[in-house]
């Protein structure tokens, strides 16, 4: 009876163990594939909020982690250092600079355009201040939101309305302080982000000048498409891991659409940047679009801006930006 009782105990232990390994097996094959993001939490990052909170990573299997990166020059130092995988919003001068000092270090699975229609940078006075152009702002003392694309865009567009360095003083300031900046009267004006723009105006402290500066002053209209930022994965992240590179690129495909068609997606800005819920059904948005979806014409206007970049000396030399476009 002992030996009997002693073989029954030892089966329930094999058993038990059978069913302990084949449970950690399950758990090992349903584990979600981490990726991990660069994101500058202003609206141009919207994409990554809504596929994470509307589950679209999740649905295909990626563990997506947020790492935040104030301005192109810290995204591109954590996609060089493998710190990210992914920049949600990276400005392609940046991305295109990155790419001529490691070549293949930055592909943008989507770009983002901006114009008067799809508003991204502004120029911005603070109230009070007596300019209704932004040929009247000589003398002023004039915020930019931060990194070298930035700088050079602003100093572009005012070179263009007739105001040489020297004529005003342009300082970078972290986009969190814009706002707070205008009302406390720190600068006169300033050449601004979405969502910060519509925060100063519904607050009175600061007033639009004039939005899609980059498509008129140097594409040369209005509504042209201004191919500013985008979405970009590392060439590590590609090699290394082309299959999970494709699955959050169908993710962020859906999300796109999302926002194409659904207006409720601002709400996402809420908790994710430092746009209050009163202001986000008005929050302008910029023009998303995956590069697969690209027409000729789109990417002759993007060709044409980072063309216009390196004419200027920002790049030391122009680049392909087909050859920095990824599809699947």
């Amino acid at each position: 009876m002992m030996k009997f009782k002693n073989l029954t105990r030892r089966a329930a232990l094999t058993l038990t163990a059978v069913a302990a390994l084949s449970l950690t097996g399950i758990a090992g094959a349903s584990a979600a594939d981490k990726v991990k993001v660069g994101v500058f939490p202003v609206t141009s990052a919207l994409p990554y909020f809504v596929a994470l909170e509307r589950g679209y990573f999740k649905d295909v299997d990626i563990d997506a982690e947020m790492v935040r990166l104030i301005g192109g020059t810290a995204l591109i130092g954590a996609m060089i250092t493998n710190d990210i995988d992914v920049a949600a919003n990276l400005v392609t001068i940046e991305g295109m600079n990155a790419n001529l000092k490691k070549p293949g270090l930055v592909n943008y699975i989507s770009i983002n355009s901006q114009n008067k229609k799809f508003k991204m940078e502004t120029f911005v006075v603070r109230k009070g201040f007596g300019a209704t152009k932004i040929s009247d702002l000589k003398g002023a003392k004039i915020m930019s939101a931060p990194g070298p694309a930035n700088i050079m865009m602003a100093k572009a567009v005012l070179a263009a309305n007739g105001l040489k360095e020297g004529d005003y003083q342009l300082d970078q300031l972290a986009m969190p302080q814009h706002v707070t900046a205008m009302q406390a009267g720190t600068y006169d004006a300033g050449y601004t982000l979405e969502p910060a723009v519509t925060l100063m105006e519904n607050q009175g402290s600061a007033a639009a000048i004039e939005s899609g500066v980059i498509a008129t002053y140097v594409l040369g209209k209005d509504d042209a498409d201004a191919w500013v930022a985008g979405t970009a994965l590392t060439g590590k992240f590609l090699a290394d891991r082309p299959d999970v590179a494709k699955r959050f690129a169908q993710a962020w495909d859906r999300a796109l659409a999302d926002i194409a068609s659904d207006d409720t997606v601002r709400s996402h800005l809420v908790k994710n940047t430092f746009t209050p819920e009163a202001v986000a059904p008005t929050v302008p948005l910029v023009n998303f679009v995956m590069s697969d979806k690209l027409s000729a014409g789109d990417k002759a206007e993007f060709q044409q801006f980072i063309d216009f970049v390196a004419d200027n000396g920002i790049l030391s030399e122009k680049v392909d930006v087909t050859k920095y476009l990824k599809t699947f």
